[in-house]
């Protein structure tokens, strides 16, 4: 994998306790959406889903994050909300749009309202998450599967160094102080790689 491509390819913005990624897809708006909100793709190449999948009703990601759905407007806008261990709640909205050529694809998390893990970790705590998601989608839209392993071999642990350096970026582009976003992101990678 060209690891500095697919990170180019993703433009990331950091908001007041949001993050936003967009990332074009050559795939049409109907298949990206499939592929976003029918349960069997969720479990090829995200994770198993479980619950109710219409608005209204409650997922849940296996060992992961739940929520309710908001808003399911096919084959555009997808809002739900995340609930993940003891933070609160946030919302996550995933909005696609049709351009020459493919797919526009934007996620934006917003409502990171834990204070104490946004000053320690700053958005690369959810980025680096979102990131590897972006990837997985691509590699899935295109008809591949990362290699049995991947999630331990060096190359994913490259992925993560760069995405955590492009949130480092992405961070003081929005104002943080560079020493400020080097020592969340230092943290964040730690996180990321206990074992490294």
């Amino acid at each position: 994998m060209d690891i500095a491509a697919q990170i180019g390819a993703v433009k990331r913005q950091v908001g007041d306790r949001s993050v936003v990624l967009r990332r074009g897809y050559v795939a049409e708006p109907e298949d990206v959406w499939g592929a976003c909100t029918e349960r069997e793709r969720l479990n090829s190449w995200f994770l198993p889903v479980s619950g109710d999948l219409t608005v209204g009703g409650r997922y849940q990601l296996e060992d992961n994050a739940h929520g309710e759905i908001l808003r399911c407007q096919a084959p555009r806008l997808l809002q739900v909300t995340w609930e993940f261990g003891q933070a609160p709640p946030s919302t996550v909205e995933v909005r696609l749009k049709a351009v020459k050529g493919g797919t526009m694809f934007e996620l934006e998390h917003s409502g990171l309202d834990d204070e104490q893990q946004w000053d320690q970790f700053g958005p690369g705590a959810v980025g680096i998450g979102w990131d590897l998601v972006v990837l997985g989608l691509g590699v899935h839209l295109a008809g591949f599967k990362h290699p049995e392993g991947w999630e331990s071999s060096d190359e994913y642990y490259k992925y993560l160094a760069a995405s955590n350096d492009a949130w480092r970026a992405a961070y003081e582009a929005a104002g943080a102080q560079p020493n400020v976003a080097a020592a969340a992101a230092e943290r964040t990678l730690a996180a990321y790689t206990p074992s490294r």
